[in-house]
């Protein structure tokens, strides 16, 4: 549809005047880092999302502004939104900056459960170092260089399945969701040892009751609390099964 533009306008092809520039791109990834003109920057991306990771390892996500990310880098608050225009754009490059932690073989070893459980505890080991990434990559979708690398290997991984691409794309949000929750609850249990306690006691009271019969079953067989470690491995081994299985259709 051809916009509307006013009679009075300085641009209207009565009165041709000045171009108006195109507008920038929305998206961080579509903008150059560098124009190629004028003096070398003093700052770059990579030093403005480890300023800002820094910051959110410390304080949480919460804490980070661009006023506390240019007061760590010895920059003006405005200077930097020459850099990163506006917040979203920090967050994404700090999701990207993260993703760039995977430490991924040069291909995959043909073995898609043994790769599956590598690139598991390799993302559960970036989301331990960096407690506030879960909540990031759940709210924000991750599509920065480093993220499209975690996705090409994902694919080159699940490719011996022979499961379409489309379902393999899928498998994968399944997979880093199951993840992404695993290690908040992680962090919620570890930092609430009132909280776990009171809900195991809650919890056992319900089972009690006798208004539900299949939760007492359930904590009859259950056992002693398991090892967080051993209770992902368990967890993750069920979700690879999913991941494998050719669904109805495929």
């Amino acid at each position: 549809m051809p916009s509307s533009k006013s009679p009075t306008s300085s641009a209207s092809p009565e009165q041709p005047g000045r171009p108006v520039p195109p507008e920038a791109p929305e998206l961080i990834w579509l903008r150059p880092e560098r124009t190629g003109r004028g003096p070398k920057p003093a700052h770059s991306r990579d030093s403005i999302a480890a300023a800002a990771i820094t910051i959110a390892d410390a304080e949480g996500l919460d804490a980070v502004s661009m006023r506390r990310v240019a007061a760590a880098l010895g920059a003006g608050t405005m200077s930097l939104y020459n850099y990163v225009p506006k917040k979203e754009h920090l967050l994404d490059l700090m999701l990207d900056a993260a993703c760039g932690e995977y430490r991924l073989p040069p291909a995959p070893s043909g073995d898609v459960p043994a790769d599956l459980a590598g690139l598991a505890h390799e993302q559960m080991a970036i989301f331990r170092r960096h407690p506030w990434l879960p909540g990031l990559v759940i709210a924000r979708p991750g599509i920065g260089p480093n993220a499209l690398r975690y996705t090409d290997h994902f694919l080159a991984v699940t490719a011996p399945t022979g499961l379409p691409g489309g379902t393999r794309m899928e498998a994968m949000a399944m997979f880093n969701g199951f993840i992404c929750q695993f290690a908040q609850y992680e962090q919620t249990a570890a930092a609430g040892a009132k909280w776990q306690a009171e809900m195991v006691g809650y919890l056992t009271q319900a089972a009690m009751s006798g208004a539900y019969p299949n939760l007492a079953q359930a904590f009859a067989t259950a056992g002693p609390p398991a090892d967080p470690d051993q209770a992902f491995d368990r967890t993750l081994d069920r979700v690879i099964l999913a991941i494998l299985a050719s669904p109805s259709g495929s």
